[in-house]
C-alpha cells in the first residue's frame, strides 16, 4: 500500500491533537504502520498547530512535505488555505467554514480574506467546506468540532462506523463521549 499523508491544521485549543490521536488510532488498529507528528507554534496563545499522519505499509518519517498531503483537515479557514501548498494534485481539503481572525487581523494591521474555499479551488484544490461550529454546537459542544471533521473526513475512508466509533471510544473522555459520538454522526451524515 502506498504511503498516504494527512494534515490537520487548526488554531491551538479546538482539538487537532485529539483529531489526530482518534485518526492513528483506527489505522494502527486496521495494520496499518503509522507516524504522528505534532507541531505546535504559539498554540496555547492561539497560534496554528498542525499534526501530520502518515500511514500505509512501512512508513519512515512522520514529516510531510509541500505537495504531499492527500488530505488537509482544517479547523478554520484560513488555515486551510495557508497549507494548501501542501495538498498534492488531486488532494482534497476538509475545512470548518469558521473564521478565527489572526492577530494581525485583530489589531488592523491586515484584513480577513474573501472567498477562501473559491481561491482555493480555483488554485486546484478539491474543497470539502461544512459548517462544523454549528453542527458541535447542536451535538451539544462547540468543543467538538473536530470530532465532526473527523465524521466528514470518513467519507474519505473505507473504514466502518463500528470502526470509528471504536476509536473514538479508545481517545474520549467518558464525560464527553456521548457529545463526541453525536458530533462525529452529524459531520459524517453531512
Amino acid at each position: 500500500m502506498e504511503t498516504k499523508n494527512v494534515m490537520i491544521v487548526g488554531v491551538g485549543g479546538q482539538g487537532s491533537l485529539l483529531a489526530s490521536k482518534l485518526l492513528g488510532r483506527i489505522l494502527l488498529t486496521k495494520g496499518m504502520d503509522v507516524k504522528v507528528s505534532e507541531v505546535h507554534g504559539m498554540s496555547q496563545r492561539g497560534g496554528s498547530v498542525e499534526t501530520y499522519v502518515r500511514f500505509g505499509e512501512k512508513v519512515y518519517s512522520p514529516i510531510i512535505d509541500k505537495g504531499e498531503a492527500d488530505y488537509i483537515v482544517s479547523f478554520e479557514l484560513l488555515e486551510a488555505a495557508r497549507y494548501l501548498p501542501y495538498l498534492k494534485k488531486g488532494g482534497v481539503i476538509v475545512t470548518n467554514t469558521q473564521k478565527m481572525d489572526p492577530m494581525p487581523v485583530i489589531t488592523g494591521a491586515a484584513v480577513y480574506p474573501e472567498n477562501l474555499v473559491d481561491k482555493m479551488e480555483k488554485a486546484g484544490a478539491k474543497v470539502d467546506a461544512l459548517d462544523c461550529l454549528s453542527l458541535a454546537e447542536q451535538a451539544g459542544t462547540s468543543k467538538a468540532v473536530n470530532l465532526v471533521l473527523m465524521g466528514r473526513l470518513s467519507h474519505y475512508f473505507d473504514f466502518s462506523k463500528e470502526d470509528w466509533m471504536k476509536a473514538i471510544e479508545d481517545c474520549v473522555p467518558a464525560k464527553f463521549l456521548e457529545a463526541n459520538k453525536k458530533a462525529f454522526e452529524l459531520g459524517a451524515n453531512k
